[in-house]
């Protein structure tokens, strides 16, 4: 299960490829995996996170020579991002790809081997509406449409949402358009407001996350580093993680992206009380070293009377008394010589 976004608007400069690299970055950060697919010969999406424009194999030998795309897809830094780098060179796709049969599918059939690879693929595309476009449209099940807050972005937008209509008519009925995203906010003007206003007036699916117009933003592309990488304190940065959260809502909404695991509380197991029997008490033995660290004080003998009648109570058998025999050793100490009871004797007549 997966699902191909494009981020298309044929007016230039108004946040396309930032929109593209740093949401690609803030679903990986959501743990999934996510493919940046750079469909436009300016090559900067490949720049911005830090891959080069050097490598081969990319997206113009997939629609020019029908090269497969797994070869050329690209790890970032990123857990669970990868990009496919492209280089100046597609610009001439365009041109030799006009006299081959079924043009507009060609980057259609190179990105469906893609997608058990992946669980959400974007497409930076070209600021126009030439064949690359139009390829990507045809291949994508959904289209975000990044627009700037100023006069001239609402014209464009008029013109862009015609091109997909057609494509929607004649090479892809699946096609949605997923929805609107306001770039380069400034709340300090009259004018972000009211082109604000205007577009949730005739979009009303555009998305509530509003992307400001920051310095970082502008910064971070020169470090290779999205948004999420290079300041992840910002205010971008935090723009673009609602719209991840945002978008992903809406995909769950729609199937294309698994449901979270549903995590069941644990419940505290009742202890049961530890009931000693004598029999489990006779089970434990007792050893010297035990019996030497309980001490007996005087105190404590003193502690414990014993009565008369308490001796009364020792019962001593015949048997207890036939025990205690008396042996002629027993009586040997005794003297009783002639001596001694001679002396006895005058000891008492005395």
């Amino acid at each position: 299960m997966s699902v191909v976004i494009a981020l298309a608007n044929q007016k230039g400069g108004v946040g396309k490829t930032t929109t593209t690299v740093s949401l690609a970055a803030a679903l990986a950060m959501r743990s999934l995996r996510v493919l940046i697919v750079d469909a436009d010969p300016q090559a900067n999406a490949t720049s911005a996170v830090g891959a080069t424009k050097d490598d081969e194999g990319g997206l113009y030998e997939a629609l020019v020579d029908e090269r497969p795309l797994a070869d050329a897809v690209r790890a970032t830094e990123i857990p669970g991002l990868s990009v496919l780098p492209t280089t100046p060179a597609l610009a001439g796709a365009e041109v030799e790809l006009v006299s081959v049969m079924a043009r507009e599918f060609r980057m259609k059939r190179a990105l469906d081997a893609l997608r058990p690879m992946f669980d959400v693929i974007l497409v930076d595309c070209p600021p126009s509406l030439g064949l690359l476009t139009v390829n990507a449209l045809a291949a994508c099940d959904e289209v975000i449409i990044p627009v700037q807050c100023e006069y001239f972005a609402l014209e464009g937008l008029s013109h862009l949402s015609h091109t997909i209509e057609l494509v929607q008519r004649n090479l892809n009925p699946r096609l949605v358009i997923r929805g609107v995203v306001l770039t380069m906010f400034d709340g300090r003007t009259n004018l972000s407001r009211e082109v604000e206003a205007e577009v949730r007036s005739h979009f009303p699916n555009t998305f509530a996350a509003v992307i400001p117009r920051s310095i970082r933003l502008a910064e971070a592309p020169s470090h290779g580093e999205p948004i999420n990488v290079f300041d992840p304190t910002s205010s971008g940065a935090r723009a673009y993680n609602d719209l991840a959260d945002e978008l992903i809502a809406a995909l769950r909404a729609r199937d294309l992206l698994p449901q979270p695991p549903v995590v069941v509380p644990s419940t505290p197991t009742a202890v049961a009380p530890i009931v000693s029997t004598p029999h489990e008490v006779a089970t434990i033995p007792a050893t010297p070293h035990d019996v030497a660290t309980i001490p007996v004080t005087p105190h404590d003998v003193a502690t414990i009377p014993v009565t008369p009648h308490d001796l009364a109570t020792i019962p001593a058998t015949s048997h207890e008394v036939a025990a205690y025999e008396t042996t002629p050793r027993d009586l040997a100490p005794l003297d009783l010589t002639p001596e001694r009871i001679g002396h006895t004797e005058q000891t008492h007549g005395a």
